[in-house]
């Protein structure tokens, strides 16, 4: 049995997917289950905990011999950095005494120590708590998500507007959770010695100005890039909904992805082109 954490989600959900379609035995852990119909339907079996309840996820694990962990995105109204640390350290926890033979856990590209600076340094720490426990674990790096662009389709197809933080020609690598859920059943599937950390991205590196005219050619308009400068980026994250903690750690990110680049090594491409990405994103949402 393999479990998958955060299952109902775009790369637990294409995880489970991917292994259902190779006929093995999957768990989705959700709190909602109402999000799992369609995994039920392609026979996946549903659990419900919270990575809050430790006893309970370690009871789930325990079902299973093998798990792929994704820790859950904090309430950006919430102080990020310390909510993502904290179920970091729970989820480690549910591994103690948990029975598996071996897990895959979900990191991104530039992970790496420090504070205040978002998804680097919280899953760094998720990093470095699965290398300290006896569990043999792989390690994906996953590029920018194609899909951190969804929320841009509204303001594309009325305004004809992408907004971002990045300068419109800033080339970074992306990649769609399609390929990250197919790495990691991959990874999961291999032999329990077999580990490394994997740096997983799209065919090709994408600029802003891209991501534009992927909008523009799928919504048949013109889309034209807004860029948020630096001196504002901390209101822009706050004017989203974000806290003041997590607005400053996440422009303490951006800074990071623009100014220091990627040090990737031979990383695994995946098929998903972003322009092909938007199209069914355009496709599957209401006009």
């Amino acid at each position: 049995m393999y479990i998958i954490l955060g299952g109902t989600g775009h790369v637990g959900s294409a995880a489970a997917k991917t292994l259902l379609a190779q006929g093995a035995p999957v768990t989705i852990v959700t709190r909602d289950e109402g999000k799992a119909g369609d995994l039920k339907q392609a026979g996946a079996t549903v659990a419900i905990a919270d990575v809050g309840d430790t006893d309970a996820l370690r009871r789930v694990f325990a079902t299973g011999r093998r798990a792929f962990l994704l820790n859950p995105p904090a309430d950006p109204g919430t102080d990020t950095d310390a909510e993502e640390k904290r179920t970091i350290a729970l989820i480690l926890a549910a591994l103690d005494g948990s029975g598996l033979e071996k897990v895959v856990a979900e990191s991104t590209y530039g992970a790496q120590p420090g504070d205040r600076i978002g998804d680097l340094n919280t899953l760094y720490a998720l990093e470095q708590g699965l290398k300290a426990q006896p569990i043999p674990a792989s390690i994906i790096r996953a590029a920018y998500y194609y899909s951190n662009w969804d929320a841009s389709l509204d303001t594309a197809r009325k305004e004809g507007v992408l907004h971002t933080m990045f300068p419109a020609d800033f080339a970074l690598p992306m990649v769609a959770p399609q390929d990250l859920g197919a790495q990691a059943a991959r990874l999961l599937t291999e032999p329990v010695d077999r580990t490394g950390t994997y740096y997983v991205e799209g065919p090709e590196r994408c600029s802003s100005a891209d991501v534009a005219a992927a909008f523009a050619a799928a919504l048949g308009k013109p889309v034209t890039t807004v860029v948020t400068p630096r001196e504002h980026w901390v209101e822009a994250y706050k004017a989203l909904g974000f806290s003041d903690p997590a607005a400053a750690s996440y422009a303490r990110m951006t800074a990071i992805t623009l100014d220091d680049g990627f040090d990737a090594e031979a990383p695994v491409r995946g098929l998903v082109t972003l322009d092909d990405y938007v199209a069914d994103l355009v496709r599957g949402a209401p006009g």
